[in-house]
């Protein structure tokens, strides 16, 4: 009989301690699993919410660390402002329309460079100007210009040409430029160039129908790879002109889209 009780009670402990054991353990996965859940937006909510927040760089430090990488091209000790200012098959053909349309003036024409890049192209159209003013946002390259290149019609600038004056002249070069810069940027830079007579403008733009203008960040990257390139002439900046001319159409190795140069007669 004792042994009967004995056994009860070492029976009814186990099952107390088992029952209070089951009850821990199941407070315990309880706890881990509330530790684990996320206590707000999942990972892909906050990627989205990272992005829509991201910040774009100014313009000047994108362009420095474009030229600081060469993300562009070049070997890592010169200044490199990619294929389009040194591809032979696109430099030529512009050299020869851009000179042309200068030597045509009675008078020499006083020219700004509006982003001149490594100052591949611009060097060889000083000798058709009275006055050539090549600009560029990027110290250490006008820096590298100021020391390397010389000629008593040439001057160079560090401006920001969406935000600083620019130097005047009768027609302004803006060589592949606008298509890096964001539209609001281009609206700036668009109503600074109604004081040029004439207008050069290269864009490198989707080949066949595009939808023009589509905003970006200004920085490296142009508007292809979103199938849209710069049209100055259509919305959002409705650029008013008095003559428009093609000049030329290349298509850079790659055979991605057609790089055009415009001549705008202003007034």
């Amino acid at each position: 009989m004792q042994r009967y009780i004995l056994n009860f009670k070492l029976k009814k402990r186990f099952k107390v301690l088992f029952t209070a054991s089951f009850f821990i353990l199941l407070a315990n996965i309880t706890a881990t699993f509330v530790i684990l859940q996320p206590a707000g937006p999942n990972q892909d909510e906050l990627m989205i919410k990272h992005r829509k927040n991201k910040k774009p760089w100014p313009t000047k430090d994108a362009m420095v660390q474009v030229y600081e990488k060469n993300l562009w091209g070049g070997n890592q000790s010169e200044f490199y402002s990619g294929d389009g200012s040194h591809y032979p098959a696109l430099v030529a053909p512009y050299l020869a329309v851009v000179s042309k349309f200068f030597t045509s003036f009675k008078a020499s024409p006083v020219v700004c460079d509006l982003g001149c890049g490594d100052f591949n192209i611009g060097k060889e159209l000083v000798k058709y100007t009275k006055k050539y003013s090549a600009v560029d946002i990027v110290p250490r390259l006008i820096e590298h210009h100021k020391n390397n290149f010389s000629a008593e019609n040439l001057e160079f600038h560090c401006l920001n040409i969406a935000t600083d004056n620019v130097p005047p002249g009768d027609c302004a070069i803006l060589r592949q430029v606008l298509q890096h810069l964001s539209n609001a940027e281009i609206a700036k830079v668009a109503e600074k160039l109604n004081y040029y007579k004439y207008v050069i403008l290269t864009e490198h733009v989707p080949q066949g129908d595009f939808t023009p203008n589509i905003d970006i960040i200004s920085g490296q990257g142009i508007r292809l790879k979103k199938n849209s390139g710069v049209n100055l002439l259509a919305a959002p900046f409705n650029f008013k002109v008095k003559e428009e001319r093609h000049l030329v159409s290349l298509v850079p190795e790659n055979k991605k889209g057609v790089i055009v140069t415009m001549l705008y007669q202003v007034f």
